[in-house]
């Protein structure tokens, strides 16, 4: 098994949330989170001046999938977040070595 952690846009959320459940992929959660990539922020007018905002708010999704469906989650997102704009973010796959369904005791579901 793989979690796949994928890093968006608030905006691209829920095309994505749609996109993977329109393949079978309803289970993930979804944490509010802040960070900055190459951009380094963006600058805002703000009271007739200019400030930066370095840490910009995304989306971090995660979802633990079978190893032979690692491929298709990755393209799911990338093409319904894609804008193809600087910020759009990033996706990284981690091993899972062991899952447990809390409530039955199921492992590796």
């Amino acid at each position: 098994m793989k979690m796949v952690k994928a890093i968006l846009k608030p905006e691209r959320f829920e095309f994505v949330k749609q996109a993977l459940e329109e393949n079978g992929f309803v289970s993930l959660t979804v944490t509010e989170v802040r960070g900055r990539g190459e951009q380094k922020g963006i600058f805002l007018e703000y009271r007739g001046g200019q400030m930066i905002v370095d840490m910009l708010p995304k989306i971090q999704v995660e979802i633990v999938v079978k190893d032979n469906d690692v491929g298709i989650v990755i393209a799911t997102i990338i093409d319904s977040a894609r804008t193809g704009k600087i910020g759009d973010g990033k996706i990284f796959v981690i091993p899972v070595k062991q899952s447990i369904r809390i409530r039955t005791g199921e492992m590796n579901v």
